[in-house]
């Protein structure tokens, strides 16, 4: 992302957590209205998590495709207003919790809508066109993808590496032509329902550029096991000589996890991408970049070296570090995109080779305040710590934590009598208002951009967590904010801080001029 002196501020919001009366967050009225408040409150940029269906425990960052968008973020509420759901759909609707994602029941709820809904539209002869038209233009996976959910469904959501029919699993041609014959209207289902995601995320992102908001997607580096990508595209991962997966990704033990994270994801053969061109890579970016303004990269380290595990292995001990050709990768997104707007999730164990690619891209990367209260020697707080505010510079992106932390308010009570003096002490902040005086501390920094989660401008604690990472826990990724929650109390606090740090989105140039 080219940094051009701008100073802003956002909030990380996942569609999920918006309020509805359906269950999940989704694209409709809820997203266009938090859109607005965001205008209200002075802010420039909407983060969100990655926008792919899911799998097994909902993470969005185990997504069974790395080009579709969740089915489950189609918004009912527009249907209806399109014709292709009636009032007496949306009449009987389950007393969905309003604070958390109960996925099971909204997918027992919805999906029979949002099939109803693509029959209506595969129906309607312009909207046929238009599905007709999506349907070429995203031809590099929306084929392999509506197969894959097909045979997905017809195996009960078994794993296609080890449970489907192997002629089926090998992408025998003959097997998938006749299930291409067999689940025929399954497959045009699909299609249709990742082009209404489409439409719809594409159109909210119209209205909030028309509002001066810029949204940042995420893109996670690595692939699911168990998804369209790996499956249409086995070559780009490593395999052995029968096909299965030779390596897995993770990272090693450390003073968190003495085990390391054995994430399980099949690792790239890089030397395959780079024969193509890094096609797949640029047509993930092209895909992402039309829903979002700007991406942030996940594990950002892993462009200039992963940690690879022997497929099989029971934790990531064992495993060892591996070059990643990513200064080529971006190279060649650049050259295809121009600008290449990415935002580097550069945190936990970073050496000078990936700073220095980080660099020499001009990418920002993050700063994650609650890192930053370490202490000295003397049990001081060490002012010189990296992660403090007042020590970031303007290529940086800066959060109070992100998804995978506590909360402010959870991190801060987290800590020992001494850990909340030292926070007290930097923020000049009482107990009960030390949130918002983090708020302010990030927003007064140098750092160019300021993100800051919804639950900390709700001032929430850890029973809003978003994730707890290695763990699969029915809590992750449920959180959802009240309906009247971001009120006008928060907004305009939010905006007396965006603007007394001048944080409207303009240079210093345009600012001296009064712009």
């Amino acid at each position: 992302m080219d940094i051009e002196g701008k100073r802003e501020a956002g909030i990380l919001m996942h569609i999920t957590s918006l309020p509805t009366d359906y269950g999940i967050g989704d694209l409709g009225p809820a997203a266009y209205e938090f859109a607005h408040q965001l205008k209200s409150a002075g802010a420039t940029l909407w983060q969100v998590l990655p926008l792919g269906p899911t799998g097994y425990g909902n993470s969005p960052y185990a997504q069974r495709s790395s080009f579709a968008g969740n089915e489950l973020l189609i918004s009912p509420a527009l249907l209806r207003i399109e014709g292709l759901l009636d009032d007496r759909d949306l009449m009987d609707v389950p007393a969905f919790p309003s604070d958390r994602v109960d996925f099971q029941a909204v997918e027992k709820w919805k999906w029979p809508l949002l099939r109803k809904a693509a029959a209506k539209a595969l129906k309607k002869v312009g909207i046929r066109r238009e599905i007709e038209a999506f349907r070429a233009r995203e031809s590099y996976w929306i084929e392999d993808y509506a197969l894959f959910m097909a045979l997905y469904d017809s195996y009960c959501d078994a794993r296609w590496h080890t449970v489907w029919d192997g002629n089926e699993g090998r992408r025998d041609p003959q097997a998938l032509e006749d299930a291409r014959k067999r689940h025929r209207r399954d497959i045009e289902a699909y299609i249709a329902l990742q082009y209404l995601f489409d439409s719809q995320m594409r159109a909210l992102r119209e209205h909030t550029r028309s509002l001066g908001i810029r949204i940042i997607g995420d893109i996670p580096i690595f692939a699911g096991a168990d998804s369209a990508d790996t499956w249409s595209h086995l070559e780009l991962f490593k395999t052995d000589a029968d096909g299965h997966y030779s390596a897995v990704s993770g990272v090693p033990p450390d003073c968190f996890s003495p085990h390391g994270q054995l994430w399980g994801n099949p690792v790239y053969d890089w030397k395959a991408h780079e024969r193509t061109g890094f096609r797949w890579w640029k047509e993930r970016m092209r895909r992402t970049l039309g829903m979002a303004d700007i991406v942030r990269l996940d594990h950002f380290r892993g462009l200039d070296a992963y940690f690879e595990i022997k497929a099989g292995a029971r934790t990531a001990e064992h495993g060892r570090w591996r070059k990643s050709p990513g200064k080529k990768l971006l190279a060649a997104l650049k050259e295809e995109f121009g600008s290449v707007p990415i935002i580097a999730e550069d945190l936990g164990w970073i050496t000078d080779s990936v700073r220095k690619l980080r660099d020499s891209f001009s990418l920002p990367g993050m700063k994650i305040a609650q890192d930053g209260f370490s202490r000295d020697a003397k049990g001081y707080l060490n002012t010189y710590d990296d992660f403090l505010p007042h020590n970031y510079t303007r290529q940086f992106v800066a959060y109070p934590g992100t998804h995978d932390n506590h909360t402010a308010k959870g991190w801060f009570l987290s800590l020992p009598d001494i850990g909340r003096h030292i926070v007290r002490e930097y923020l000049s902040s009482p107990d009960d208002d030390i949130v918002w005086g983090l708020i302010r501390a990030i927003m007064m920094s140098n750092a160019d951009t300021a993100i800051f989660p919804m639950q900390d401008v709700l001032e929430l604690g850890d029973e809003a967590r978003m994730n707890c990472p290695s763990t699969c826990s029915s809590s992750n990724w449920t959180w959802r904010m009240g309906k009247g929650a971001f009120n006008a109390y928060r907004i305009s606090r939010f905006a007396f801080l965006a603007r007394i740090s001048g944080r409207n989105g303009l240079t210093a140039r345009e600012y001296g001029r009064g712009s």
